[in-house]
């Protein structure tokens, strides 16, 4: 497990706050339809203020509280935000409690499944709040998701971010073999005591993004461990504060869709 299950999203800088939260909806269920026709659950946290849209990719434990309180976050700073979820194939479109078995509906997981619905996700939050443009937002698990997205064309993606994803992924491509094919703005943001993600890996992806004449930005907080962001802020708060700063940042220098 990626974090406890009362933990909280960081706090956003309180200067990078556009829309106070009680001027917010909460973050609302919805269900999408993926490509194959299969019904996918998500959850829409829509902003007053439209800047660039974000969809988020959870880590390995799907549409969990934590993941729409983050949704609802980034509309406080002017972003609307849908947050997906991987199980509702194999695990149906119910909350689910602390105690889910993830492991056997991650395992059911596939590339194209993922993206078929992250496809989703981005036309629900086009057509729903009418944003553009979209970035893709990943971690754990959806971080390397989020890296081996940008190499999808097909997505009308504008940018994406990893939170700690992982760069030697077992089953997945490795993204440092996807940079060729990555046609977005990355920003990639990674813990220093996180021994799932070496720093020679680090290195290697961004030499792969480098020679690809990919523009992105890796950034490594020494002593965070993996998952820093999805744990205590209390515990990790410069690398937690300094990491919205680098996102909402990211977001800002979007151009336009066309």
């Amino acid at each position: 497990m990626c974090f406890a299950v009362d933990a909280c999203p960081p706090e956003l800088p309180r200067e990078r706050i556009r829309v106070d939260a009680d001027d917010l909806a909460p973050a609302g269920r919805l269900e999408l339809i993926s490509a194959d026709g299969t019904p996918v659950s998500a959850a829409l946290a829509p902003a007053p203020r439209s800047g660039p849209g974000v969809v988020i990719l959870p880590d390995v434990r799907g549409l969990h509280p934590f993941y729409e309180r983050l949704a609802e976050r980034f509309a406080q700073a002017g972003h609307s935000a849908i947050v997906l979820d991987y199980f509702a194939r194999t695990a149906g479109a119910v909350p689910r409690g602390a105690d889910f078995d993830f492991q056997p509906h991650l395992s059911a997981t596939t590339l194209e499944q993922v993206q078929a619905d992250l496809a989703a996700a981005v036309a629900a939050l086009n057509g729903q709040v009418s944003t553009q443009p979209v970035v893709v937002v990943g971690f754990c698990f959806g971080g390397t998701h989020a890296f081996l997205a940008g190499a999808n064309q097909e997505l009308g993606l504008d940018g994406v971010i990893g939170f700690y994803g992982r760069l030697s992924p077992g089953r997945l491509p490795r993204p440092a073999e996807q940079a060729n094919g990555i046609g977005v703005p990355l920003l990639g943001l990674f813990g220093g005591d996180d021994p799932a993600i070496p720093a020679e890996e680090v290195e290697e992806f961004g030499a792969a993004l480098q020679r690809a004449g990919v523009r992105h930005e890796l950034v490594t907080y020494p002593n965070a461990p993996h998952s820093f962001f999805d744990r205590s802020s209390a515990d990790h708060a410069p690398a937690c504060a300094d990491a919205w700063h680098q996102v909402l940042d990211f977001l800002d220098r979007l151009p336009p869709s066309a």
